[in-house]
């Protein structure tokens, strides 16, 4: 009976630990977008089909450190998107405990990929991967990938497509990093050639003055 006890201690203290090291994630959505921001992180790069939709931003004193995308896979022979929508996740000062999410509209094709962190840090800049429109008969999917740099300097790539060549980095976020994003999307096109995202630009902001 001893060991009895002794064994639902132990579960009990591991469940404690477990529930101790869990991360919330809340969609932020676009209840913080009156943030004010520094700059745009823009690149040159991007297509020409769709339109710049909404932005969406990480609550203030919340900044991206991490980030998941939407891919649609290979259809081999039938229409393909590749890269549908790209989520930010943001966090304040180094607690990853409580995270908030961010992706402005995102394209209705493939799944989530599981989310990438900086080691250390906030994203500070990025670079698209993106194919060229292919012409009238052509099946476009424009932006394949993305890469960010953390401010700790690792370089994150994301598991998307690879038609296409990625282009020059964006500027830099210095003294801050990465708080928002804005997607250029086209919409779906019902039969046709669709591409989904276009483009893509982040909004810089600083840190607090300590």
């Amino acid at each position: 009976m001893a060991s009895l006890h002794t064994v639902v201690a132990l579960l009990a203290v591991l469940s404690s630990g477990l529930c101790e090291e869990k991360t919330f994630l809340q969609r932020a959505g676009s209840a913080y977008n009156s943030r004010q921001y520094r700059s745009l992180l823009t690149v040159n790069n991007g297509e020409q089909f769709g339109n710049w939709t909404w932005p969406e931003m990480c609550p203030d004193e919340f900044f991206a450190v991490g980030f998941s995308i939407r891919v649609e896979s290979n259809q081999y022979g039938a229409d393909d998107t590749a890269l549908n929508g790209i989520r930010l996740i943001c966090a304040k000062d180094e607690d990853r405990s409580f995270l908030y999410s961010v992706e402005s509209h995102t394209g209705y094709f493939g799944d989530w990929s599981q989310p990438q962190y900086c080691p250390r840090g906030v994203l500070t800049s990025f670079q698209i991967n993106v194919e060229p429109h292919l012409g009238l008969f052509g099946d476009d999917t424009t932006v394949n990938n993305i890469k960010f740099r953390c401010s700790s300097n690792p370089l994150l790539e994301g598991p998307g497509m690879d038609w296409g060549e990625y282009g020059h980095w964006s500027q830099e976020c210095v003294n801050g990093g990465i708080c928002g994003i804005e997607s250029k999307m086209e919409e779906y096109q019902y039969g046709l050639d669709d591409s989904s995202l276009n483009d893509v630009r982040f909004h810089c902001c600083n840190k607090p003055q300590q």
